[in-house]
C-alpha cells in the first residue's frame, strides 16, 4: 500500500478536525497509527499560540484539541528538500530543522501575524516484523504569513501524468526485477497499490485523493529507482537518470503539498 508522510497526514486530518468534520481523536489516531503517542516539544523562543491554555500542550492530542477549541487555525504542509525549499516557514534556524526532517506543518492561527512550524523528529526501534517509532513534534516560531507557494490541484494532476511516465521508464530502464531478487514484488506493490485507508480524511475531494495516490506512487517508484544504478551503464546515463528522477520527485512532492493544502481551510470559530 502507498502512504503519505506524517506531516501530510497531520495537515490533512488535523484540518478536518479543526473544521469539525472528524473527531480530534480520530485525526490523531490516523496520524499516530502504530507509533508511540506523539509528543510535542515547545521551543523556548516560540510565541504562545493564541488562546491556548497557559500550560503548553505536550502531546499531539492536547495540541489539536486546544487549536480546535480556539478556532480559526489552519494547518499547511511543506515538504522541503535541498534545492527545492518551497514552503519553508523561516527563519533560518527553523528552515534548517525542517530541511533535515524533509517535512513540516505550518500552523496559522486566526488573527495572528505569527506562524508556527511543527517539525517531526522520528526515532525508529524494533525489528522489520515488529517496527516501532517514537515521534516528537517540535513547535517552533516561524516567519510572518506570506502568500501560498503551492500549485493548484488541477495543475499538479497534469504534471503528474508526465512525471509518472518518466519515473516508470527510469525504473524499467534499470531492469532491476531481472537481477535483484526482492525487486519484482516491490515493483508490483508500487504499481498496483493504492493509498492506505486512513491516509486522508473523508472530506478530501476525489480529485485531491487521486492526485495524492499518483504522487505517492511516483515517490515510491523514485525510491526504488535511486537505490542503485542497475546494470552496467555509463556515468553520464546515471547522472541523467538521477537528474530526471529528482525532477519527477519534485513534481510529486509539490502535488502532495497542493492536494493537502487545497483541503486545509480555516476552522469556523
Amino acid at each position: 500500500m502507498l502512504d503519505l508522510p506524517r506531516s501530510a497526514r497531520l495537515a490533512a486530518w488535523g484540518s478536518s478536525a479543526l473544521a469539525g468534520t472528524v473527531p480530534v481523536k480520530d485525526a490523531v489516531r490516523a496520524v499516530v497509527r502504530d507509533d508511540e503517542p506523539h509528543a510535542v516539544r515547545w521551543d523556548g523562543d516560540a510565541p504562545a499560540l493564541p488562546r491556548l491554555p497557559a500550560a503548553r500542550a505536550d502531546d499531539l492530542l492536547t495540541l489539536l484539541t486546544s487549536l480546535s477549541e480556539a478556532g480559526g487555525a489552519q494547518l499547511l504542509l511543506a515538504l522541503p528538500v535541498p534545492g527545492d525549499p518551497r514552503g519553508l516557514p523561516g527563519p533560518a534556524a527553523v528552515n534548517t530543522v525542517a530541511l533535515e526532517a524533509g517535512e513540516c506543518v505550518v500552523v496559522e492561527a486566526a488573527g495572528a501575524l505569527e506562524r508556527w512550524a511543527l517539525v517531526p523528529e522520528v526515532v525508529e526501534f524494533g525489528s522489520v516484523l515488529e517496527p516501532g517509532a517514537m515521534v516528537t513534534w517540535s513547535l517552533l516560531g516561524a516567519a510572518p504569513r506570506r502568500a501560498p507557494e503551492s500549485s493548484s490541484v488541477a495543475e499538479s494532476e497534469r504534471e503528474l501524468r508526465t512525471a509518472l511516465v518518466t519515473a516508470t521508464q527510469a525504473l524499467a530502464d534499470l531492469d532491476v526485477a531481472r537481477w535483484r531478487e526482492d525487486a519484482a514484488d516491490r515493483i508490483a506493490a508500487v504499481r498496483d497499490g493504492g493509498l492506505v485507508r486512513d491516509a486522508v480524511p473523508p472530506a478530501v475531494s476525489p480529485r485531491a485523493a487521486r492526485v495524492l495516490q499518483t504522487a505517492a506512487r511516483v515517490l515510491a517508484i523514485v525510491d526504488l529507482a535511486v537505490e542503485d544504478d542497475g546494470a552496467a551503464i555509463t556515468s553520464f546515463e546515471a547522472s541523467s537518470r538521477a537528474q530526471a528522477l529528482r525532477e519527477v520527485a519534485g513534481v510529486a512532492r509539490r502535488a502532495v503539498i497542493a492536494a493537502v493544502n487545497a483541503h486545509t481551510e480555516p476552522a469556523r470559530p
